[in-house]
């Protein structure tokens, strides 16, 4: 949930940045390409895509979801880190989902590790879905669609603490409506394994 005018607005707060139009792709490298191609066509639902001919290195382009994933053949697989912890505030790409539930079911059936976390804020929950490629790279599956982007002002800042984010999202509410106040109070379901704001510990979507 964008709100666009605001976005611009706060855009044209902060100063212009290089003329940008949208994110086109990223790059992953790779022990093994053909081992991580086939991850993300059979797991992520990317398809390939032609890659030009001109490279003299070992690669796949792939595309879905308005975005591309290019995938590098390391030149020394062996030098590559390992990552065996599912650890989500490690780097990582996020997709948002249509179904959860589908997502969990699905990488059941893989037999893919995964661990789940649900934030909530202001009376809005997010669930999100961890796990990793073959290399140990971080790919993020949620309904973060469910948080509102709100752009910041220009006399906030750009980083607080998540305590202090909190709070002033709870002022805000407070002096919007007070149905709105309430909702934010609510306590937790005891049912929902929720992470709350605060300074120790925070998951966010990023």
């Amino acid at each position: 949930m964008v709100n666009t005018a605001a976005v611009a607005a706060a855009k044209g707060s902060r100063g212009s940045g290089l003329p940008l139009a949208s994110l086109n792709h990223i790059s992953i490298v790779c022990r093994s390409l053909q081992e991580s191609l086939t991850f993300y066509t059979d797991v992520l639902g990317f398809f390939p895509v032609r890659r030009p001919g001109s490279f003299d290195f070992d690669g796949a382009w792939l595309f879905n979801y308005g975005i591309g994933i290019h995938l590098l053949q390391a030149e020394d697989p062996d030098s590559l880190p390992g990552k065996t912890e599912i650890n989500p505030k490690d780097n990582h790409i996020s997709f948002q989902c249509e179904s959860m539930v589908a997502v969990e079911r699905r990488l059941k059936e893989l037999g893919i590790p995964y661990i789940q976390r649900c934030v909530e804020e202001g009376g809005i929950y997010v669930d999100q879905i961890f796990f990793h490629d073959p290399d140990g790279f971080m790919i993020e599956i949620c309904n973060c669609d469910n948080l509102p982007v709100v752009p910041l002002g220009a006399d906030q800042p750009l980083v607080m603490a998540a305590c202090k984010r909190a709070a002033v999202i709870k002022q805000q509410q407070a002096s919007s409506s007070p149905a709105t106040a309430a909702a934010a109070q609510c306590a937790v379901p005891s049912s929902t394994k929720a992470i709350h704001v605060n300074e120790e510990a925070h998951i966010s979507c990023a």
